[in-house]
């Protein structure tokens, strides 16, 4: 599991440093300013997630099975927030209306942020497992 989780982080890294590059280069010209501040969040928080899967794949303080839950909800987390908001972002460019599935941002916002949450209970049960 952590191979998998590490060779993930690696590929969402270099996939967010690809759109970053797009976004700040190849967009410059087709999308507003504010949709480019867009875009640059998705990217933000893609490479956010990609460093905290890189933790978790290389850390023994988070058991096996919260790996795979913060595996989990963090890969659909990141495909809802980041991938709608990339798609919200470059609406202008394309023939489908991604303001209709809009809805999956705070979606995938909320899966996020229990990606993060269960990590936390992971640390809260080591730390009273260890104090005794």
């Amino acid at each position: 599991m952590n191979k998998t989780i590490l060779i993930t982080a690696s590929l969402l890294g270099i996939i967010g440093i690809v759109l970053g590059a797009f976004g700040a280069h190849g967009l410059k010209q087709l999308i507003s300013i504010e949709a480019q501040q867009t875009f640059e969040t998705g990217v933000r928080y893609q490479m956010y997630h990609a460093i905290l899967l890189l933790f978790v794949g290389n850390t023994a303080y988070i058991n096996l099975k919260t790996k795979r839950i913060i595996y989990v909800l963090v890969m659909i987390g990141i495909l809802f927030f980041s991938g709608s908001i990339y798609g919200l972002a470059t609406n202008a460019l394309t023939s489908f209306d991604f303001k209709s599935i809009g809805f999956i941002t705070p979606i995938g916002g909320l899966l996020l942020i229990l990606a993060w949450s269960f990590m936390l209970i992971d640390f809260l049960k080591m730390g009273s497992k260890n104090s005794n």
